[in-house]
């Protein structure tokens, strides 16, 4: 594409210059032959200064909010009103604007995203639909193998969601599910991006170093839902309120009524059995029962709103039931590591918030016979430090016994990060905790002292492959890990 073409995209003056572009990226170490280099002025790093860099490599043009340095612009320069913006719109202009060709639906809320974006994959396999994924845990083609982007794609920008919806169309998917993070929504990574259904699974504080209010935080993932025709929101967060935006169906797993009313897809007589959860529902599709092979009610709620979009996009009830039935869960999200007869049960869980480890926590005390244990940590850097305190309360007021570990300390001393999670449980009164700052030999631990019935948790890490201890970045498998520690104790 020329870049003529491109600024008119843009709605931008025609540059002086018109070269054939073939790519975009913000990262000067990025650049092929050809791309575009997007000069994103930070707070510490202007990306005007590797614009000679980018030149090097074979960038064709700067796009930037204003040229500033001394020097001049080594290569054709446009201004933009925003480059977060423009870094979107020119990558899916360049992929000639992916998310069209597909029925897309995405996901936001602070828990339940991961969840929901899988159950609703699933759905709409089940309703024929070749559909692809794009999650925290990876990306998914249609042939149904999960992949995972390069290390130093962590966090997929706005090219790499573009490209990879690209993927997904090339390889004959017809829809997709995408999960919608809010630094994807307030950075403008999912900009640009044609939505058919929005999800709202759940509000509580995360991310506040972010974002730095719950307010902001609300602010950036209602964009999903003002920018979607059609939203699925959950009558049983408050927040829902404020995002009655346009045409959309409420769920509830709680009972919650909606102006008197029951809410559009509605759970009833919920059992929680050992092999997982049966429930009624009233939809508009009708009444029917429905079985999940999950532990955790708080799945039903995940259901209902994967159901409700699935069902938007041409599911039927005999489909949303069979596909249910036959969901196998999500890699880290309260998955059972098999360990044989006579040994406790071990259960991998993604839960790194206190909500979400109070759930997990609370599900799992409905179904342990036994002493109910839990190995926790909490991130370092200035990844939401108020939260580890309250971790700490909650793994003591709910586990019978919890372990505090490392979990991606960062550039934070761990002690640190350690004496705050037991902080708030001896506030709290208890002390029914120990300090392993190793987390293999804290989860070695847990499963030693485990006896038959009991639970082990291990929280926070989930299906994350990576265990960052200071500037390292450790090979990590939780789930490994936690059956080497069950073969140990044979």
């Amino acid at each position: 594409m020329r870049l003529a073409d491109l600024a008119a995209a843009l709605k931008l003056a025609p540059p002086g210059e018109n070269p054939d572009v073939s790519g975009v990226t913000h990262n000067a170490a990025w650049v092929q032959p050809g791309s575009a280099f997007v000069a994103i002025r930070g707070a510490r790093v202007d990306g005007h200064r590797f614009a000679a860099q980018a030149a090097e490599r074979g960038a064709v043009a700067v796009v930037g909010e204003g040229w500033t340095l001394d020097t001049p612009c080594p290569l054709p320069y446009l201004t933009v009103p925003s480059v977060r913006a423009a870094l979107a719109d020119l990558a899916a202009e360049l992929e000639g604007h992916p998310s069209r060709e597909l029925r897309l639906v995405g996901v936001t809320g602070t828990d339940g995203k991961t969840t929901t974006s899988w159950m609703a994959l699933h759905l709409l396999r089940a309703a024929g639909l070749s559909t692809g994924l794009l999650s925290t845990v990876g990306y998914q083609l249609p042939d149904g193998v999960l992949r995972h982007f390069p290390a130093h794609f962590t966090t997929p920008e706005a090219p790499q969601v573009q490209a990879t919806l690209r993927e997904l169309v090339s390889a004959g998917a017809t829809a997709a599910v995408l999960e919608a993070s809010s630094h994807a929504l307030a950075l403008d990574r999912v900009r640009s991006v044609d939505w058919d259904v929005a999800i709202w699974t759940h509000l509580s504080a995360e991310h506040l170093d972010f974002h730095g209010t719950l307010e902001h935080y609300f602010a950036e993932k209602r964009k999903l839902i003002e920018r979607a025709p059609f939203a699925v929101l959950n009558a049983d967060d408050p927040w829902t309120e404020r995002l009655k935006l346009g045409e959309h169906v409420l769920y509830s797993a709680e009972g919650n009524r909606v102006d008197g009313k029951r809410a559009d897809w509605q759970a009833v007589n919920i059992q929680e059995r050992p092999d997982g959860l049966a429930f009624g529902v009233h939809s508009p599709a009708g009444a029917f029962t429905a079985f999940l092979p999950m532990i955790g009610r708080f799945n039903v709620s995940n259901a209902l709103a994967a159901m409700a979009a699935a069902y938007r996009l041409g599911a039927t009830v005999e489909q949303l039931v069979t596909g249910l039935a036959s969901f196998a869960g999500v890699p880290g999200r309260m998955e059972l590591v098999p360990g044989g007869a006579n040994q406790p049960r071990v259960i991998v869980d993604f839960a790194h918030t206190p909500p979400s480890l109070e759930k997990a926590l609370g599900t799992l005390r409905a179904t342990t016979s036994g002493k109910l244990w839990v190995v926790i940590g909490s991130a370092g850097g200035p990844r939401d430090p108020s939260k580890r305190a309250p971790l700490g309360e909650v793994a003591t007021r709910l586990a019978d016994q919890a372990i505090f570990t490392e979990e991606d300390h960062r550039d934070t001393p761990l002690e640190q990060i350690l004496a705050e999670m037991a902080r708030g449980a001896v506030q709290a009164g208890r002390h029914n905790y120990e300090l392993i700052p190793d987390r293999r030999e804290a989860i070695r631990s847990a499963v030693r002292q485990a006896r038959p019935g009991d639970t082990v948790l291990l929280a926070g890490k989930g299906p994350e492959d990576t265990l960052e201890r200071g500037e390292d970045f450790l090979p990590w498998n939780e789930v490994q890990e936690a059956r080497e520690a069950l073969e140990r104790r044979r």
